[in-house]
C-alpha cells in the first residue's frame, strides 16, 4: 500500500508458536543482536512429536538391534527364512535336473550336494520327491529295462551293469528284468546278429563269427545266447550271405 508518507509494507502474520522479533523501531540494537526465531512447536502444529535433527547411526543401529531381538523372540524368523531359502534352492535344482532325464536317488543326491547344499536339506528334498512320486528307483529301473532292451538291443548283463552303476538296489533291478524272459533275450540277440551279419560279407566265416561274438558280448548277452544267435545268423537260410 502506498500513502502520502511513502510506501508501507503489509502487516506480517506469524505462525502459531513463532515469537516475532523485537521491533527495530523500539530497540534497533536489540533487533540486530536478537537470536533467530525459534522453530515452531511441532507437537502443537502436527499433533505428534517429530525429531528436529536426523537420527545418528548409533541410534539406528540400536533400533535395528531391538527389531532383530523382537524377531528372534517371535519365533526366530530370520533362521526360518534362511532354512526356507535353502529348501527352495534345493527344489529348484532337483526339478531342473529331473526335467532333463530320469535320475536315481543316488544321482540326484550327488547333483544336490555338488551345489554345496546342506546334507539335511538334501535328504529332506529327496524324501519329499519320493513321497510325491517324482523320484522312484523301481520305476526308473523298469523304464530303463524296457527302453534299452527294445530300442538299443541291450542284453540283461549290460542292463544290470548300468543300473548298478546308478546305485539302484538289486531288488529293483531283479524286478525290472522280469520283463525280459529267456525267449525275449534270445530273439533280440538273433535279430541283432542277422542284421550285423549282412555287413560282414567281405570277411571269411571265422572272422565273421569272431566279430559277431564280440558285438553281441558288448551288448550284454550271455555266452550261450551269443552262440545260438551266431549260428542262426550265419546259416545261409537266415542271412543269405556268402562268406569268403
Amino acid at each position: 500500500m502506498v500513502s502520502g508518507d511513502g510506501p508501507k509494507l503489509a502487516r506480517i502474520s506469524y505462525l502459531p508458536g513463532v515469537t516475532p522479533p523485537p521491533s527495530p523501531e523500539s530497540n534497533p540494537v536489540e533487533a540486530i543482536a536478537a537470536e533467530p526465531p525459534a522453530a515452531p512447536d511441532f507437537v502443537s502444529f502436527f499433533g505428534e512429536s517429530r525429531d528436529a535433527e536426523p537420527r545418528d547411526a548409533e541410534s539406528r543401529d540400536a533400533e535395528s538391534s531391538d527389531a532383530d531381538s523382537g524377531d528372534a523372540d517371535s519365533g526366530d524368523a530370520p533362521a526360518e527364512k534362511g532354512n526356507r531359502r535353502r529348501e527352495v534352492r534345493a527344489e529348484n535344482v532337483s526339478m531342473h535336473a529331473l526335467t532333463r532325464r530320469g535320475m536315481s536317488r543316488w544321482e540326484l543326491e550327488k547333483t544336490l550336494l555338488s551345489r554345496e547344499l546342506d546334507g539335511e536339506v538334501v535328504e529332506a528334498e529327496l524324501d519329499r520327491l519320493e513321497g510325491v512320486g517324482l523320484l522312484d528307483d523301481a520305476a526308473l529301473a523298469e523304464t530303463f529295462v524296457r527302453t534299452q532292451h527294445d530300442r538299443k538291443g541291450l542284453g540283461r548283463g549290460a542292463i544290470t551293469a548300468e543300473l548298478r552303476r546308478r546305485h539302484i538296489d538289486q531288488e529293483h533291478i531283479d524286478a525290472a528284468l522280469e520283463q525280459v524272459d529267456d525267449d525275449d533275450e534270445q530273439t533280440r540277440a538273433t535279430e541283432l546278429a542277422v542284421k550285423r551279419a549282412g555287413q560282414l560279407s567281405s570277411y571269411d566265416l571265422e572272422t565273421a563269427k569272431r566279430r559277431l561274438h564280440g558285438f553281441l558280448s558288448r551288448k550284454g548277452y550271455s555266452s550261450s545266447v551269443v552262440r545260438a544267435a551266431i549260428d542262426e545268423a550265419l546259416s545261409p537260410r537266415s542271412s543269405g550271405v556268402r562268406f569268403r
